[in-house]
């Protein structure tokens, strides 16, 4: 049976606002709904979320879809940023680049990727431990920790080459037994419970 990891989509920036505390705009929030019209978002018994507000809305648009209840557990946040706060878009891109670069260093005294990546597989071994393999389940989060948890899985080497596209709103799937990918960073109002594995390249 299947697990997923799906990435908020598009929110609405406010540099007066803290990032956590950033929801969905309209078009991130019109695309959730899109997606919690597909099959296979009936089919989930849990859908699990990080304490942010933009993966709080998204996984709730998703659970009512789902006719479930939404889980929020802290430890699912994003790579911890609160030294820098909101950065313009190029300055952020180009912090991205070193996070991603040097797992095992902070830059401008963000969270490093190696403690981010524990952090998250943590959290997501410790929900599936006494999950039953055959429940669809879905995770709602970030891009940054969730391309982490990607490399993980993949057994693949940190690297920004393995980021989702742009404008989040992506999920990849993965095998409830045995935890190996199913399904590559896909769009999630296109995603099939069919889609196959076709792994990124360096």
């Amino acid at each position: 049976m299947f697990g997923l990891y799906i990435t908020h989509p598009q929110v609405r920036i406010d540099p007066d606002v803290p990032v956590p505390q950033w929801g969905l705009s309209d078009l991130g929030a019109a695309r959730t709904r899109t997606t919690a019209q597909a099959p296979w978002v009936r089919r989930l018994r849990r859908i699990v979320s990080s304490d942010e507000v933009k993966a709080v809305e998204t996984a709730g648009i998703l659970a009512r879809a789902a006719g479930v209840a939404v889980e929020i557990i802290e430890g699912l946040y994003e790579n911890d940023r609160s030294t820098t706060g909101f950065m313009p878009p190029p300055e952020f891109e180009a912090a991205a680049d070193r996070f991603f670069a040097a797992p095992d260093q902070s830059s401008r005294g963000w969270e490093r990727a190696v403690d981010a990546q524990a952090r998250i597989v943590a959290q997501v071994t410790r929900v599936l431990a006494d999950h039953d393999p055959q429940a669809p389940i879905a995770f709602v989060g970030h891009g940054g920790v969730g391309t982490l948890l990607r490399c993980h899985m993949a057994g693949r080497p940190i690297a920004r080459s393995q980021d989702q596209p742009p404008g989040g709103g992506n999920l990849f799937a993965f095998f409830l037994a045995d935890l190996s990918l199913s399904c590559d960073w896909t769009a999630m109002e296109s995603w099939q419970e069919n889609a196959t594995w076709k792994p990124v390249t360096d």
